[in-house]
């Protein structure tokens, strides 16, 4: 008899868990850019759109099937179908070693920032101190170059959190830092979104650049919108950690009568809320730095880690009081919502360790997160950033997606979308139309596609970000090849023969169809 499986202490617990995966550094430096670049407040309404026929279908095929399996992605890949196993592992391995990795130097270099706030000690020119003197920046992603310490110290610390955190059983871990870092991280933000909006010219920015709406750029009629349709689906996929194999290990440590439906819809939701709430702090602060300088709004703004490392410390700089606090504040926002992701990114892996080879969890996590920090190292050479770049591109462009698309063909095709569906209605209060059958079977899968094709294209079409071809190749080609071959040869350990068979819901359940 397989031994008895972790419970989420209360629903709550669990909510905040998931809710504080989802949310990320992304939600506030990616977001709110991606809204500027297409139409402001018009890019949400095909954000909406695809919030309501991807995102919500897609966290609650992953929820369902953790709970309907009670078991991480491998383990209930592998029930369905044992042909699908390797896919089961590739999700969590991919996130682990393809994303987890250098988002422990990021949040590294947040805590950094962190300190370096209370002196304001990045200066005058923010842009050359953080290519410059911080990351001590080399040419090239084959020029590693030397170890920035400071950065090294932060990412081990950051691994020491995360151990500590994933060391213990889910209910007095997990839950317990989640009842801590969510309440505290919305605290937080809704303290920096309220001082920001209070700044000089931020209304104005927030009116003229995140709630003003350029309907033009949405029109299905034209190419430029139809990217920005295409973008929408993306940044959905993205920001709510689907295709990571988190969800569906969140979910398997549900009890058995629990409403998906309802926990699929909160999570998305609040998620999707937070996105849009850190908007005005982002617009407000940009806002009130480009009419401080002078320059147009669209000149101040910049996209991924310069938002958060050459604008944000350049804009408090022109803060007339309380520049120090407010950076301070910044800082521990994205520590907190760092840790948050990096714990669920390092639990996804840890628990499918557990359940393929029988070991504790003490173990399993000392082990990986062992493998973490060393594999974090070279992200925190001089060569860091190019190579986080180049491995981003790739996650989050052709892994995380493709995994998407195939557990909706697992799910919708093989196990069948409407024994699922049964499973959910079985112990949901919320109950899933028919309609959850065809997103999950044809439109998920088929946006999802769409978003393939589309980074297909481009990349033949121009190397990304001017790198060399090679590196491109190297690093990114080869993290996807290596996580491959890993989750192949995970997948090829046998089995405890009880722990595959072991049913978690009534086999008649099956027969269910509608």
């Amino acid at each position: 008899m397989a031994e008895k499986r972790s419970l989420w202490g209360s629903k709550v617990g669990f909510l905040l868990a998931a809710i504080g995966s989802a949310v990320g550094l992304g939600n506030i430096w990616r977001f709110g850019y991606m809204a500027y670049e297409n139409g402001g407040g018009a890019f949400l309404i095909p954000y909406a759109v695809a919030l309501l026929m991807a995102g919500i279908p897609l966290m609650i095929l992953e929820y369902a099937l953790g709970h309907r399996e009670k078991a991480s992605p491998p383990l209930a890949f592998a029930r369905v179908n044992r042909l699908w196993e390797p896919l089961g592992w590739w999700m969590p391995t991919v996130a682990f070693f393809g994303i987890n990795l250098f988002y422990a130097a990021v949040i590294g270099w947040c805590m950094n920032y962190f300190l370096l706030s209370f002196n304001l000690s990045w200066g005058a020119d923010t842009g050359a101190f953080f290519f410059g003197e911080f990351l001590q920046i080399s040419d090239g992603p084959f020029d590693l170059g030397s170890i920035r310490w400071p950065i090294l110290g932060g990412t081990v610390l950051t691994w020491a959190i995360v151990w500590g955190i994933c060391y213990r059983e889910v209910s007095h871990g997990i839950e317990k830092a989640s009842m801590i870092f969510m309440p505290l991280l919305f605290v937080l933000t809704l303290v920096l979104v309220g001082w920001s909006v209070q700044l000089p010219g931020a209304w104005t920015a927030i009116k003229e650049n995140y709630l003003s709406c350029d309907f033009s750029k949405i029109s299905l009629f034209t190419d430029v919108g139809r990217k920005v349709w295409v973008a929408a689906f993306g940044q959905i996929f993205f920001t709510l950690s689907l295709g990571f194999g988190i969800m569906i290990t969140y979910a398997s440590y549900l009890p058995k009568k629990t409403d998906i439906v309802g926990n699929a819809l909160t999570t998305c939701v609040l998620n999707c809320l937070y996105s849009f709430i850190t908007g005005f702090a982002v617009f407000g602060t940009i806002g009130y730095m480009a009419q401080a300088q002078g320059i147009a709004f669209g000149e101040a703004i910049k996209a991924g880690p310069g938002l958060a490392f050459v604008v944000y410390p350049e804009a408090i700089n022109q803060l007339p009081a309380g520049n120090r606090i407010f950076g301070a504040l910044f800082f521990l926002v994205l520590i907190v919502a760092g840790l948050s992701s990096a714990i669920s990114l390092t639990e996804a892996f840890s628990c499918s360790i557990c359940d393929k080879f029988k070991i504790s969890r003490k173990k399993s996590t000392s082990i990986i997160c062992g493998l973490g920090l060393a594999g974090s190292i070279v992200f925190t050479t001089q060569a860091g950033l190019f190579i986080l770049d180049i491995i981003d591109h790739f996650i989050n462009n052709y892994a995380l997606i493709i995994g998407g698309v195939l557990e909706c063909i697992l799910v919708g095709w093989i196990l069948k979308s409407g024994v699922m569906r049964n499973h959910v209605n079985s112990v949901s209060a919320v109950k899933l139309p028919v309609l959850w059958d065809v997103a999950i079977r044809f439109i998920t899968p088929g946006m999802l596609l769409i978003i393939v094709a589309g980074a297909l294209r481009n990349e033949f079409m121009a190397a990304y970000e001017n790198y060399p071809v090679i590196a491109l190749l190297f690093f990114g080609g080869g993290i996807l090849f290596i996580t491959r071959l890993v989750s192949f040869i995970l997948s090829h350990f046998p089995w405890d023969p009880v722990r595959l068979d072991e049913i978690h819901h009534k086999p008649e359940d099956d027969d269910l169809l509608v």
